[in-house]
């Protein structure tokens, strides 16, 4: 690897699509050539509550995640070194005991609802993309997530919906999107815009020598 790797951050609401954009900028290089840091691994570590005091934790709020260690973790694969990254377990609100091995690669992803509202990470994006899409659709999607995924009833992710996500959005991840240098509409099948994006990783990259 030649040269500081290229960071992109991908945010925006739950649901709204970025797994798929990260997947296709992922898609766009060689496997090789990329790893993605997930902020949601690095929720905090609840284990000391017990399982009532958990379920009541606002996971939407930025204090519920350990942003600091995700820092000195993008900070040290940016200086060529190898990380541990924390895994979480969603059904049970806690971290599990296992890790994931990350190297350093040409092009590091960051994705997370709340990634550019942090400056600390911002700071250290080359690219910042805000993925958008419409709230019903958000909704929809992450209900489908929940339920099928996190084992979640209708009934809890409605209520968290309502207690949390909404406001939560209102107040950290829509007001980060005036951070973003690119915006993309209509979620994560926005061929054109994700395709912009890839081009404009390749240029960098290119112009790095770290495509040769």
């Amino acid at each position: 690897m030649n040269g500081r790797p290229l960071v992109i951050g991908v945010a925006g609401g739950s649901g709204s699509g970025k797994t798929t954009v990260v997947r296709r900028i992922c898609g766009g290089v060689a496997p090789a050539t990329v790893s993605v840091l997930h902020h949601d691994a690095y929720y905090r570590e609840f284990s000391g509550l017990s399982r009532e005091e958990r379920d009541r934790i606002n996971f939407d709020h930025p204090e519920s995640l350990e942003t600091e260690l995700l820092v000195r973790h993008l900070d040290t694969l940016l200086d060529g070194g190898t990380i541990q990254m924390p895994v979480y377990d969603f059904t049970d609100h806690t971290r599990a005991l296992e890790t994931v091995r990350v190297e350093p690669t040409a092009v590091i992803v960051v994705d997370g609802i709340l990634v550019l509202a942090e400056p600390e990470l911002r700071q250290r994006m080359d690219i910042r993309v805000f993925v958008d899409a419409d709230p019903d659709v958000r909704f929809i999607r992450r209900l489908d997530r929940d339920i099928t995924r996190r084992g979640r009833t209708v009934e809890s992710v409605i209520e968290q919906y309502r207690s949390t996500v909404r406001p939560m959005h209102l107040d950290f991840v829509e007001p980060s999107k005036r951070w973003a240098d690119i915006i993309i509409p209509k979620g994560g099948h926005n061929e054109v815009a994700v395709d912009m994006i890839v081009t404009k990783m390749h240029a960098i990259l290119s112009e790095a020598g770290a495509l040769r």
